[in-house]
């Protein structure tokens, strides 16, 4: 999928960024040359720890920083990893420090400073530092506007600056100098959790915030251009001897936006594993620098390994990244997992990195004051209601929307918070439900408010006007009959809401039917306060008025299956001013491969007739899953092994088939992909859409419930 290929960037370059953390500690072309090995170590790989700070704040942060989220899981998890990572490397360097004497005679100052500023290695600063770094953001996103926030992570990099590469402006300046000289004693470098480290957070949670439609070409020149005058920067200051230190520079902070917003566009698959060896890579090699450099001198090698510092440089990379790997895979195969294996027959894996985006990008199109409701009825378009509902509540919503009482009780049940719509019937024998699970029931009608109104118990309710859709809600021309319902002593009302039908165009009669129905609900609300009557929150959009008509967004949008990164049609994208990434992959196992024989036939009815001899597999899906029936016979088809490959015979109710001919070495137990990327290749929602001559929306919400969902 789109998003997997965007964070597939970040995870490869994660790997990059490693190997110049390495070059820093081990300067590779000290032997041919000290200006070009400055050039390339002291600023050309300082992109290398900002990247690493970057992707911290992309994924930890814009629910923190733009959502005002209450849930801390998210963070807590955030700095237990840190904080264990952290206690693992001091454990592992331990006796490199006892060795050289670094522990010998510290005080009490001494041990604050390593812990929580410079770490107990040289290259261990970053872990306290990216822990300090998010905990002041966190704390400033809770006491100041995110503007504000933003003016103090500038005003402390700037300070950091003359800490660093800028210290040698200080000397006529005592006053400073001597402030400066103090703060050293509590930190060695401004490049710490302080001053360093938030600002590059920041810069990264908002990449994440911005929809990412950016000319590749252009941000490639912007990028070119600002390494350019970063390494002319950092030739400047070193040619003035002005540098006490030299990671922070002005240069480098347009520098990391560029880079970032490249990595992000990179058309590469995504892989976790990546990520696990680049902060191994980062942890152990320092360890194998001092292993180089000891077996060198044993050897009498020094020459070729140490003095050769392309040689050093590489046999350090090759035995930091060797290491790294198998470290991951021991730790991979220690692992236990505790829930039964979700994977085992055919599931439906849901990227919440996806859903975040979406989320963010949606909100962009949001006017001031307008928040996201979304529709997670029909299991959330088919994606698993309460844990869609439970990621949302991490990103601070905390309204939604859905279809049956019973919807609003799973979601309780499943531990969702916020409040919950009903958007059709309830029966007057499940009224007690919607008071003990603090649910909102919508006024379908006039008459309806009286029967929930005689069930004799405060209930929370919205009213629905019928503005034109002719469905639910009492028609708009009725202002009386809406004006009883406010008489209804128990009936709690928090808001009102119609429902657009033509929104799905902006050509002239759907632009002007809208406007219509727009115009006819805010009529109502203003008849209705102006007798005295508050409505409450009012909401008209969902996903296609917020795409085309904006303007009328109330307090709420009933976001729907643009929030699951699709439309209804292909077609529709292009008129989607927000890039939009498909939240659901579904996944099915070969359960086993056999020969079909010229002339003979398969499955049921013997549709399909080989004309020669095939390769045929069974996967273990089928229309009881909500694998369409009309895919069947060569209308469909499935993604293995990065091929595709075509559906024959009848989809059956648990089994589909497939001619895997031409798709080498499959074997019982592969994956076949039915929608989502394999390789180079995907196949979409709309595909299978398109081929049962249906929508998105039917596909979607018709998936079975069999299928396990599996957040990824």
């Amino acid at each position: 999928m789109e998003t997997n290929k965007r964070l597939g960037g970040l995870d490869h370059f994660k790997i990059l960024a490693a190997l110049l953390i390495i070059a820093i500690h081990t300067s590779p072309l000290s032997s041919f040359s000290n200006s070009a090995d400055f050039v390339f170590t002291r600023i050309i790989a300082r992109i290398a720890v900002p990247f690493f700070i970057m992707t911290t704040g992309y994924f930890l942060l814009p629910q923190y920083l733009f959502n005002n989220c209450k849930d801390m899981k998210p963070l807590y998890g955030f700095l237990k990893k840190s904080l264990l990572l952290y206690a693992i490397a001091i454990i592992i360097y331990l006796p490199v420090n006892l060795y050289s004497g670094q522990l010998n005679g510290i005080g009490f100052l001494d041990v604050f400073r390593i812990l929580i500023f410079d770490g107990t290695l040289y290259h261990l600063w970053y872990l306290p530092a990216s822990i300090l770094g998010v905990l002041v953001l966190f704390l400033m996103s809770r006491k100041l506007p995110f503007k504000v926030t933003v003016g103090v992570v500038i005003f402390l990099y700037i300070l950091g600056l003359f800490g660093d590469s800028y210290f040698g402006f200080l000397t006529n300046l005592h006053f400073f100098q001597e402030i400066y000289m103090d703060m050293f004693h509590v930190f060695s470098y401004t490049r710490n959790g302080i001053f360093y480290v938030p600002i590059f957070l920041v810069l990264g949670a908002a990449i994440q915030q911005v929809p990412q439609k950016t000319n590749r070409k252009l941000t490639v020149i912007a990028f070119g251009f600002s390494l350019i005058v970063m390494i002319a920067e950092g030739i400047t200051l070193h040619h003035l001897n002005v540098q006490r230190h030299d990671s922070m520079y002005i240069a480098l902070l347009p520098c990391m936006v560029f880079l970032f917003q490249i990595v992000l566009s990179a058309d590469m698959k995504s892989k976790k594993r990546l990520r696990t060896i680049s902060t191994w890579i980062y942890i152990l090699h320092p360890l194998l620098i001092i292993f180089v450099r000891g077996i060198a001198k044993l050897t009498h090698l020094e020459n070729l390994f140490i003095n050769n510092s392309i040689i050093h440089y590489t046999v350090v990379c090759v035995l930091s990244c060797t290491f790294a790997i198998i470290l991951e895979n021991l730790l991979a195969k220690g692992k236990v997992n505790k829930l039964p294996f979700p994977c085992g027959r055919a599931w439906i894996e849901i990227d919440k990195n996806s859903l975040r985006q979406n989320v963010s990008a949606l909100r962009t199109l949001l006017p001031s004051g307008s928040q996201l409701m979304p529709a997670i009825k029909a299991n959330a378009y088919g994606h698993g209601a309460v844990l869609l509902a439970k990621e949302l509540n991490k990103l601070g919503i905390t309204a939604f929307c859905v279809a049956t009482v019973l919807e609003g009780v799973e979601l309780r049940n499943g531990g969702v918070k916020g409040d919950i719509l009903i958007l059709g019937y309830t029966h007057p024998k499940q009224f007690s439900l919607l008071k003990k699970y603090h649910l909102t029931q919508t006024v379908i009608d006039s008459g309806y408010a009286k029967t929930l109104n005689a069930y004799g118990k405060k209930i929370k309710v919205q009213l629905k006007i019928d503005t034109g859709m002719h469905r639910m809600g009492e028609r708009a021309e009725r202002e009386e009959e809406i004006c009883s319902i406010f008489h209804c002593k128990n009936l709690i009302i928090t808001g009102a809401y119609t429902h657009l039908c033509c929104d799905e165009t902006t050509t002239a009669n759907d632009a002007e039917f809208t406007k219509k129905q727009g115009d006819k609900f805010y009529s109502v609300v203003s008849d209705l306060e102006k007798r005295g009557y508050s409505c409450g929150k009012l909401h008209l959009l969902a996903s296609y008025g917020l795409i085309n008509y904006p303007e009328f967004a109330g307090d709420y949008v009933r976001i729907g299956i643009a929030l699951y990164g699709v439309l209804s049609n292909k077609t529709d994208l292009n008129y989607c001013p927000v890039e939009l990434h498909p939240v659901l992959s579904i996944k099915a196992r070969v359960a086993l491969t056999k020969d079909l024989f010229e002339g003979e036939g398969v499955g049921y009815g013997l549709q399909y007739v080989a004309k020669q001899d095939r390769k045929i597999a069974v996967l273990t899906i089928g229309y009881a899953d909500g694998i369409p029936r009309t895919l069947s016979c060569g209308h469909g088809k499935v993604l293995i092994n990065q091929n595709e490959a075509p559906i024959i015979g009848r989809i059956c109710m648990d089994q589909t088939l497939i001619d895997i001919t031409d798709v080498p070495c499959v074997k019982p137990g592969d994956i076949a992909v039915v929608i989502g990327g394999c390789g180079n290749k995907e196949i979409t929602a709309y595909d299978l859409a398109e081929a049962s001559g249906t929508i998105t929306n039917e596909l979607l919400s018709r998936l079975g419930s069999r299928l396990n969902r599996v957040l990824v």
